[in-house]
């Protein structure tokens, strides 16, 4: 009896171990006690602007994920390094997150290339990328895995144009791009269309590069072009030069672009001269902000003693819709939740409501257009986008 007992007893020992090793070769995300998320965004070089507050957004949900309980019951742990705003270093760096942290969701770029980049990675490896801030075309059609959370360029432009015919009556534009950035080539065709369509004219078209400084012959031209405004679709940094030399010729001009102008430095490049000239769309501001908002910029501004921006806000919006899903999948895994995160409706985030079409691009509400005031971004108005 004894002899048979113990065969029992090994028999049945043999059995729990032989589950155990069966669920533990399930999902591998699932069996994670800590769930990775990597940042993408560059913290040195021209566009840390973007990235730096964003990894301070990034952070803070993370935090306050944690304080909660974390995801599931785990730990949220973020991975933070610097991409420089380069394509080589974000090519490595995002396959060193999947390969080596084995993170379930990339968020970031704010570039609408280097996300490219890093999509094509993420989507070969069935791993989730949620961009917060790439605007171009092309991104989330690299494939299923690949989502942002931003004002689209192609949502926002038509209700900018309205405004700047019916509430400022600027019928004549001139537009300059600057040929060496994908944002800006991307954008410049989005309000060229747009203009045309809603009875505005085009009196001048003129190019400039990145990098750039000396922007006189431009000026020169739009001084002789009677525009009402100038339409500047690239960053905020020739967008201050730009003003500055403008300034200097005498034009009284203003400056209308996309969200590529938001960059903290805008201000300090262009000192008065951007003053209440320059004026940018996004999805978010810190004037008359939503209940959500307003939570978000009391602990932001406790937790980093300054003002959070439309990246801090978007990275931290990415975080927290990434969770939403992964808790109402009851998974971790990139492959289960990211059919949740593509039905995401009227989501209350910190940086305007968003909602996912069929095509999982977003659909976010209100526009911001803002400005410079006293050295900071001020609301010029607030327009509703319809996200049905």
């Amino acid at each position: 009896m004894r002899f048979k007992n113990k065969v029992r007893w090994a028999l049945l020992l043999s059995l729990v171990l032989l589950v155990t090793m069966v669920v533990g070769c399930g999902n591998k995300q699932d069996s994670e006690e800590v769930i990775k998320l990597g940042f993408l965004g560059a913290k040195t070089g021209d566009v840390a602007n973007y990235g730096i507050p964003g990894e301070k957004g990034m952070k803070m949900a993370i935090d306050e994920l944690n304080a909660q309980g974390g995801i599931l019951g785990k730990k949220v742990e973020g991975i933070y390094e610097d991409n420089k705003g380069d394509s080589k270093e974000i090519n490595l760096i995002a396959q060193k997150y999947i390969t080596r942290d084995k993170v379930v969701a990339m968020v970031g770029d704010p570039c609408t290339g280097l996300t490219k980049v890093a999509a094509d990675i993420a989507q070969k490896n069935q791993v989730v990328i949620f961009s917060a801030g790439a605007t171009g075309a092309g991104v989330v059609e690299i494939g299923n895995y690949v989502f942002r959370n931003t004002m689209l360029d192609t949502v926002a432009v038509p209700v900018v144009v309205d405004w700047m015919l019916k509430d400022k009556h600027w019928k004549k534009a001139a537009i300059i791009t600057s040929i060496d950035n994908g944002y800006s080539t991307a954008l410049t065709p989005i309000f060229k269309e747009e203009l045309k369509k809603q009875g505005a004219t085009i009196v001048l078209e003129d190019t400039i590069k990145d990098k750039e400084t000396d922007f006189s012959a431009q000026i020169t031209k739009l001084k002789g072009a009677n525009a009402d405004v100038l339409v500047f679709t690239g960053y905020y940094t020739e967008a201050a030069l730009i003003m500055k030399e403008a300034q200097k010729q005498g034009l009284n001009i203003s400056l209308i672009g996309g969200d590529g102008l938001y960059g903290q430095d805008l201000a300090k490049l262009g000192g008065d001269a951007v003053e209440e000239k320059v004026i940018l769309y996004c999805g978010f501001s810190t004037d008359q902000p939503s209940p959500e908002t307003a939570k978000f910029l009391e602990n932001y501004r406790k937790k980093y003693n300054e003002e959070p921006d439309m990246f801090s806000a978007q990275y931290y919006d990415a975080v927290m819709i990434l969770a939403q899903a992964m808790e109402a999948t009851g998974s971790s895994d990139p492959k289960v939740f990211k059919d949740e995160l593509a039905k995401v409706k009227n989501y209350p985030g910190v940086s305007g409501q968003t909602s996912f079409r069929a095509d999982r691009e977003p659909i976010k509400s209100p526009v911001f257009l803002l400005t410079i005031k006293d050295g900071a971004f001020a609301l010029v108005d607030k327009i509703p986008v319809k996200t049905e």
